[in-house]
Parts: C-alpha cells; sequence; structure tokens
C-alpha cells in the first residue's frame, strides 16, 4: 500500500503472489523484495520497470543509492555470498563474489559508490567499489561467529558502523572516499589522520609477513558501544556530523557522538528515555 500522508489517504496499491520480505523507496522509484525475486517500479505511475532474479532472501536484503543523479541498487546474486549491483544510469550489471558464507547484511552510500559486505559468519566486514568490484578495505568485526543486523555508512563515507547480536556497535574508519563535497570532507593533516584513520592489529609493528595469522594482521574498529547481547539494533548516522544514532527492537534509542582528536576517538553515549 502506497499512503500519501500529506493527503492521508492510499494513492496505489501492488500485489504480488508471495510474501513481501522488503520494500525499498527512492522519489523516483519502488522497490519491492520477495523470496526469490525483487521488482523495480517507477513512483509516478507505477509502471514495472525490472525484474531481478535472486538467490532465496528471506531478509528481503536490498540497497539502494539516494543521489538524485544516479540510480545504484545492490541484492543477493545467483550464488552463495555473491552481491549484484545495478547500475542504472549507465545500464550496467555488476557481480561481486564477496564471501565464501553467504550473504548476511550490505550497505550503500549515499552516491552509490561503495559498497559494504558482511556474510554469516560475521567477522569481516568488506568495502568494494560498487562500479567495478574491487576489494578496497577489509575490517575485523571480531573473532567468533556473529549475526550482523545491520551496516551502516555515514554521509561523507567517513565511518561504517556495524552492529550485530553481540550487543556491540563497532565504528570503523574508512580509508577510501566516495564523491564527497569539498566542504564536508575531513581536513587533512598527519594529526587529524592519525585519529581518524584506524590503525591495524596493535602487533603491527611487527613487520615480518607470514610470522603471525592473518587474524593479528586485520584492521579493528576505532570505537565500540556496548550493548545488551542478543538484542536486535540498528544503526545509522545522524544529520549532526559524526553522530550515530542505534535503535533498539525493544524500544531503546541513544544518540552517540564521535569526537575525533589528535591520536584518540572519544566517545560520549547519551541514553534518551
Amino acid at each position: 500500500m502506497i499512503w500519501d500522508d500529506h493527503q492521508g489517504r492510499c494513492i496505489g496499491e501492488l500485489s504480488f503472489r508471495t510474501v513481501v520480505h522488503g520494500v525499498r523507496l527512492r522519489r523516483d522509484r519502488i522497490i519491492v523484495i520477495v523470496e526469490q525475486k525483487i521488482f523495480v517500479y517507477n513512483f509516478a505511475d507505477l509502471k514495472l520497470l525490472h525484474q531481478i532474479e535472486t538467490v532465496a532472501n528471506p531478509k528481503g536484503l536490498c540497497a539502494v543509492s539516494q543521489g538524485s543523479d544516479s540510480l545504484v541498487l545492490v541484492c543477493p546474486g545467483l550464488h552463495k555470498g555473491q552481491i549484484r549491483v545495478e547500475h542504472y544510469a549507465l545500464k550496467k550489471t555488476k557481480f561481486i563474489s564477496a564471501h565464501d558464507s553467504s550473504i548476511a547484511c550490505f550497505a550503500l552510500t549515499l552516491d552509490g559508490q561503495l559498497v559494504a559486505t558482511a556474510s554469516t559468519k560475521g567477522t569481516l566486514i568488506r568495502i568494494f567499489n560498487a562500479d567495478n568490484g574491487t576489494l578496497l578495505q577489509e575490517v575485523r568485526r571480531g573473532a567468533n561467529v556473529a549475526e550482523i543486523f545491520s551496516l551502516a555508512f555515514s554521509a561523507t563515507a567517513q565511518w561504517l558502523a556495524v552492529s550485530s547480536d553481540k550487543g556491540t556497535v563497532h565504528v570503523f574508519g574508512l580509508k577510501v572516499n566516495s564523491s564527497i563535497p569539498e566542504n564536508e570532507k575531513p581536513q587533512s593533516s598527519s594529526n587529524s589522520d592519525a585519529a581518524i584513520n584506524p590503525s591495524n592489529s596493535p602487533l603491527s609493528f611487527i613487520k615480518f609477513k607470514g610470522v603471525l595469522p592473518k587474524y593479528f594482521n586485520s584492521e579493528w574498529s576505532v570505537a565500540q558501544f556496548r550493548l545488551q547481547e542478543g538484542s536486535h539494533y540498528s544503526v545509522a548516522f545522524g544529520l549532526q556530523k559524526n553522530t550515530i544514532i542505534i535503535l533498539g527492537m525493544d524500544g531503546s534509542y541513544s544518540v552517540s557522538v564521535l569526537l575525533a582528536y589528535v591520536k584518540a576517538v572519544i566517545i560520549m553515549l547519551f541514553p534518551l528515555q
């Protein structure tokens, strides 16, 4: 049902023969996700523009860019661990083999240039160039298997937030930026870079390749928020710079502010009743 809240009435309806697992919106498109197919409609007249076949997708995984100058859609591919990227402006389809395990979660930057993925294993998060499928960065949430609930890029693609069933929200500093307006980019200096970009493992001072397992050379989060383990939390970035919003299925709501200083990241958590 498409509801116009200004008019206070339903202005359209779409019917399907199978259960609808998800809906995504843009100003010009409506995307509907069912078990093994995705439908893309024109918002103005509800005309069906595209159908996409996927692997079984009970979570209704799908992400769409919000930039007005491009339309990029990401969904599960046809095989385990694969994602499909549709570039509608370029009329191009790109398949990316992101993980060995099944895809559990993914997210797009606002402009659709970067995509972050997590598998059902939930230990590693990978960031890809959505245009050519190049792996740009890999970060580690932890060593134990976890269910990833949500991934979120900040508006400037400076941060990536990850929530999981371990009762944590991890924040990673990204080394790659998508197309950010100059006035919104973080100040570049040797000091600020030290605060923004995550270091590698604490044991990264050991330069002998092959001496340590890959685990010890992983990139870790620059900040963590401890929440109630087992609860379902979704994370997003707020309109204010470096503000993270954490919303729990139990009704809890928190606003977190990341303050970047020289060689430190200070975290403040404000629970709102």
